[in-house]
């Protein structure tokens, strides 16, 4: 006997653009934040409690946001624009003010990856001024790391994903490509590690899950594909998932790695099981394309929440397969 479809829990309104990207600050006793960033320039800090914005800011000259984030450390916020920087923003005590930038020089719409390194140090990653290359520098010095150019012709960067390895190794950048290629690279030997053809179509958005070492990605086609880092530091493909309609924006597996959730263009956000990718439900909501998708990071597992942003300048948010529900 199938579940009804769930509905969401409440709807944030008033962002005034498409909702590019979100990011949840739920950890500790703090108020729990979201974090969104939309296609007319805006930041919105919506406080969870009182479900509005109690926060909203404009740094990118009104050019859309594509990213948001913050600093565990410190809880700062970094956000990138496609006015060709990445900023680093004070909101404590009332403020909202850009402390420094970078110049990333790339009008793409690729986002940005951050790597905390230590409490005070950071490595940011970017797609860079030339169409494949992808700049990592070190925060706050802004020193230049390194510049990773393939060397076959892949096409423009379209998405990367920077983690640590528990192995101790350096630094290591996956990064999916025009072509549909994925391109495991070492930061600090600077060289490509192992490439598969993931996609016929451009690589739209990838997410990597450092626990278990495996990743999917998604496109323009009707399917996602999934893949695995071996202990040689090899990519390898596994399954294919097939989707009902064609386009994902944004993947998100859940903090415990037991849910992936996938924004599609057909309006709706469907989440399944990570461990077998097996289909667990169909969230229809939105009017028009979703375009983002973030769990929360709430320590308490019954508050966890899932948001979805949509080109419609909604957020909806849902509680699903919080406690002790079967996914598979």
């Amino acid at each position: 006997m199938f579940r009804p479809a769930p509905s969401p829990i409440y709807t944030l309104r008033g962002a005034g653009g498409p909702l590019n990207t979100l990011h949840f600050s739920c950890k500790g006793g703090n108020t729990p934040l979201l974090f969104s960033g939309s296609g007319k320039g805006a930041i919105h800090v919506w406080n969870l409690d009182t479900r509005r914005a109690e926060k909203i800011v404009e740094g990118h000259s009104g050019h859309s946001v594509v990213w948001v984030g913050t600093l565990q450390e410190t809880d700062a916020l970094v956000s990138q624009g496609r006015d060709m920087r990445v900023c680093l923003w004070d909101l404590s005590e009332g403020r909202g003010e850009v402390t420094d930038s970078v110049w990333t020089g790339s009008v793409g719409f690729c986002q940005c990856s951050v790597l905390e390194t230590s409490p005070s140090a950071r490595l940011l990653a970017f797609a860079g001024h030339q169409t494949e290359e992808i700049k990592v520098i070190e925060l706050p010095g802004k020193t230049p790391v390194c510049t990773l150019v393939p060397d076959a012709k892949l096409g423009m960067v379209m998405c990367i994903k920077l983690w640590q390895p528990d192995s101790g190794h350096g630094p290591l950048l996956v990064a999916g490509y025009e072509d549909g290629s994925l391109l495991l690279w070492d930061v600090t030997q600077r060289s490509a590690l192992s490439r598969v053809k993931a996609h016929p179509e451009p690589v739209m958005c990838l997410t990597f899950d450092l626990q278990g070492l495996r990743g999917v990605s998604g496109s323009s086609e009707k399917r996602l594909s999934a893949w695995m880092l071996d202990r040689q530091n090899n990519l390898q493909l596994q399954d294919y998932v097939a989707l009902v309609n064609p386009g994902v924006s944004q993947l998100c597996v859940r903090g415990d790695g037991r849910l992936l959730a996938s924004a599609g263009w057909d309006h709706r956000v469907r989440v399944f099981g990570w461990k077998k990718l097996r289909p667990l439900a169909v969230l229809q909501y939105h009017t028009d394309m979703v375009l983002s998708v973030a769990f929360s990071d709430h320590r308490d597992p019954g508050q966890r929440l899932l948001a979805a942003g949509s080109k419609d300048h909604r957020v909806s948010l849902w509680s699903i397969y919080n406690e002790g529900a079967h996914t598979g």
